[in-house]
């Protein structure tokens, strides 16, 4: 099995170019995503054929679970299939159809070669059914948004924003810079709170002006990365709902640096590269 090694801000992923709708693809993602008896990578992409878009993209977490969206790993298969030949190689649209929808995606080209990738990452949700997350009977569950909504794990206050990006997001935000906070400790805590009955996904950020934020991800069925596309987004709406940022923001991440645009109202656009690291051949019978 043929693979491509990827990477976006870091986020790294398996990409394999693949029709097998039918098998059990979880196995193999835990067995690839491996980094020491694997290939390594925060998640398994499968390049498939679409019949509503130019691609179809399913993602399996480096634990084998199926995520519904992935901004870095969008980038990722759209910088994959511009460049295997997938797509018209002077396209400058693409379409990816996702389990959370079709997404589109703009390719900025640098003498031939796809240099900054944006991708629409669709409207985000707020309603705590669209993410989904249970709250108490304190009557704030029938708030269309819910911010600052004070959850306690591990002894420590963390006012959670809720925010879907397709898949969902709890967001904190903190006064003091973002390597200081126990993210190893709290992040599996959060993750698995069972006030969230899909797990989540975890951000903490640091407002640094009104176009820069700071932050760091606990990635649900991966653990910390470098950087997540959608909780990127997440990051920044919730920011953008509390008044803390303009419309478009920097958000730097261990990674490197991601774009997001978002008007407050419609679909949120995500910017950055995304980058070959090595191709390969998958030879284990997993």
């Amino acid at each position: 099995m043929n693979f491509t090694k990827m990477q976006g801000a870091g986020n790294d992923f398996i990409v394999v170019e693949t029709s097998d709708a039918g098998r059990n693809w979880a196995p193999l993602a835990i067995a690839m995503c491996d980094r020491h008896f694997g290939i390594g990578g925060d998640g398994l992409l499968l390049a498939m054929p679409s019949d509503t878009a130019d691609c179809r993209m399913r993602i399996f977490n480096a634990d084998g679970s199926e995520a519904e969206a992935c901004g870095n790993g969008l980038r990722c298969l759209v910088r994959y299939i511009a460049d295997n030949g997938l797509v018209d190689t002077k396209a400058s649209e693409i379409r990816i159809e996702t389990l959370a929808g079709v997404r589109h995606a703009s390719l900025h080209r640098d003498r031939g070669e796809p240099t900054v990738i944006q991708v629409g990452m669709g409207k985000p949700e707020f309603a705590p059914e669209k993410i989904p997350v249970r709250l108490d009977s304190s009557g704030r569950e029938q708030l269309d948004i819910i911010q600052d909504y004070p959850v306690t794990i591990d002894g420590e206050l963390l006012p959670l924003s809720f925010a879907s990006m397709g898949n969902p997001h709890a967001v904190y935000f903190s006064e003091k810079p973002v390597s200081d906070f126990p993210l190893s400790r709290l992040g599996p805590k959060v993750e698995h709170h069972p006030m969230f009955p899909s797990r989540t996904n975890f951000e903490v950020a640091r407002i640094i002006s009104r176009s820069e934020i700071e932050a760091r991800v606990w990635e649900r069925g991966v653990g910390e990365t470098l950087a997540c596309g959608t909780g990127i987004c997440a990051v920044a709406v919730t920011a953008r709902l509390h008044g803390y940022i303009d419309k478009k923001v920097n958000i730097k991440v261990s990674g490197g640096t991601l774009g997001v645009e978002w008007d407050g109202a419609g679909e949120v656009f995500l910017s950055g590269p995304a980058e070959v690291v090595f191709t390969g051949e998958w030879t284990s019978e997993v």
